[in-house]
C-alpha cells in the first residue's frame, strides 16, 4: 500500500511539473523557434513578391525612320525574346511619334514592319510627342498604370545601330540594367556608351551638361559624377517607387535623365550604372554645329528652369539667379568655342 502511494504521489508531481510555468530552456527553445518561423515567413514573401515581379520593356521607335531595317531588325528579335518569356517580363511597349507613322503610312516595307515585327512582339502606342523624352512619358506613364509595387521599367531607345557587331553586344548586354533594379541594389541603373573624348557628345556631357551642372546644382553634380559619367543616357531602368515619384512632378520633353538624376540626389535613391559598349546613335557619325549649340542650350534652358522651380521661396532670389544666369552664359559660350573646335 505504501509503494502504491509513493507510486501516486509521484504521478501527481509529474502531472503538475507538466501544468506549471515552462522552464527557462523550453522557453528559448520557443522563441527562437518562433523567430526561425518569422524569418523564414518574410523570406517567402520577399521571394514571393521578387518571383512575381515583372520587368516592362519601353522601345522608343525611331523619330526618322532609318533608310533600311538592318539597325531595328537584331533590336525586335531582342524584343521578340522578351515577349516570349511571360513570366519574366510584360508585354513590351513601343512608343512612335504619329508625325513617324504620317512620314511613312503610304511605304509598304514600313507597314509590313510595323504590322509584322513591331506589332506582333509589342503593343504600339501612337502619341503626338514635341520630342523624345516626351515618348519617355508616354510610354513609362502607359507601362506604370498597369505596373506592380515590385515591377521595374526599361527604356529602350530604338534610334542606335544594332545592326553592328558592337551593336548586338551592346543588345546582349542591356538586360543587366534592370536585373540590377530587380535585385534592390538601385532605384535607377543608368547604361553608360563608350565615347571618345574628343567626341562631339563627349564635349557636350564635359563642357556643357556638367559644367552647367556645376554651376546651378554644385553639391548635386558631385554625387551624380560620382554615379555616372552620362548624365543624358537615353538607356536606363528604374523602380517602380522611384518612376512613380518623378511621373508625379513636372517631366520636360528634354534632358529628363539629368533632372532624374538630380531627383535622385534630393531624395537619397541608390543609383548605378552599367557599361553597354560602343555604340552610336548617329547615322552619319558626327553631330553638325548647330545641333551641338541647341544641345547645349536646351540643358542650360532645363537647367534654369529647374533651379527657378526649386528655389522659388529662396530669400534674394532675383539676385542669385542673376549670379548664376551671368556665370552660365560663360560656360555656354565656352562649350560652344570648345564645340566649334570639335566640329568645324
Amino acid at each position: 500500500m505504501e509503494k502504491a502511494a509513493r507510486v501516486l504521489s509521484l504521478v501527481v508531481l509529474a502531472k503538475h511539473a507538466d501544468c506549471g510555468p515552462p522552464n527557462r530552456n523550453r522557453l528559448m527553445k520557443t522563441t527562437s523557434a518562433s523567430k526561425l518561423a518569422a524569418q523564414s515567413e518574410s523570406a517567402s514573401k520577399t521571394t514571393a513578391a521578387k518571383r512575381n515581379s515583372k520587368i516592362h520593356p519601353v522601345v522608343i521607335y525611331p523619330f526618322n525612320q532609318p533608310g533600311d531595317y538592318s539597325d531595328l531588325e537584331p533590336l525586335y528579335e531582342m524584343i521578340a525574346k522578351l515577349d516570349a518569356d511571360k513570366e519574366k517580363y510584360a508585354r513590351p511597349v513601343t512608343v512612335m511619334d504619329r508625325k513617324t507613322y504620317l512620314a511613312m503610312n503610304s511605304n509598304k516595307a514600313f507597314l509590313e514592319f510595323r504590322r509584322g515585327t513591331v506589332a506582333k512582339h509589342s503593343d504600339v502606342l501612337d502619341g503626338w510627342c514635341v520630342d523624345t523624352c516626351q515618348m519617355w512619358y508616354l510610354g513609362l506613364g502607359a507601362v506604370i498604370d498597369k505596373g506592380e509595387a515590385e515591377d521595374v521599367y526599361w527604356l529602350i531607345p530604338g534610334d542606335f545601330n544594332y545592326g553592328t557587331q558592337a551593336g548586338k553586344e551592346v543588345l546582349a548586354k542591356l538586360w543587366h540594367l534592370p536585373e540590377a533594379v530587380c535585385g534592390k541594389e538601385q532605384d535607377l541603373c543608368i547604361g553608360e556608351i563608350t565615347m571618345r573624348a574628343e567626341s562631339s557628345k563627349q564635349v557636350i556631357d564635359t563642357y556643357g551638361t556638367f559644367a552647367l551642372l556645376y554651376n546651378w546644382f554644385p553639391a548635386e553634380a558631385r554625387k551624380i559624377r560620382q554615379f555616372t559619367q552620362r548624365p543624358r543616357s537615353e538607356f536606363f531602368a528604374i523602380g517602380h517607387g522611384f518612376l512613380h515619384e518623378v511621373l508625379r512632378q513636372r517631366w520636360y520633353a528634354c534632358e529628363q535623365t539629368t533632372v532624374m538624376l538630380l531627383l535622385a540626389v534630393f531624395s537619397n535613391k541608390r543609383v548605378g550604372q552599367l557599361s553597354v559598349g560602343d555604340i552610336s546613335d548617329l547615322s552619319l557619325g558626327t553631330e553638325s554645329l548647330a545641333s551641338a549649340i541647341i544641345q547645349i542650350e536646351r540643358i542650360e534652358w532645363v537647367l534654369k528652369n529647374f533651379w527657378l522651380e526649386r528655389n522659388q521661396a529662396m530669400v534674394g532670389l532675383v539676385e542669385n539667379y542673376r549670379v548664376l544666369q551671368a556665370q552660365s552664359e560663360q560656360v555656354r559660350r565656352t562649350a560652344q568655342i570648345l564645340l566649334q573646335n570639335v566640329l568645324v
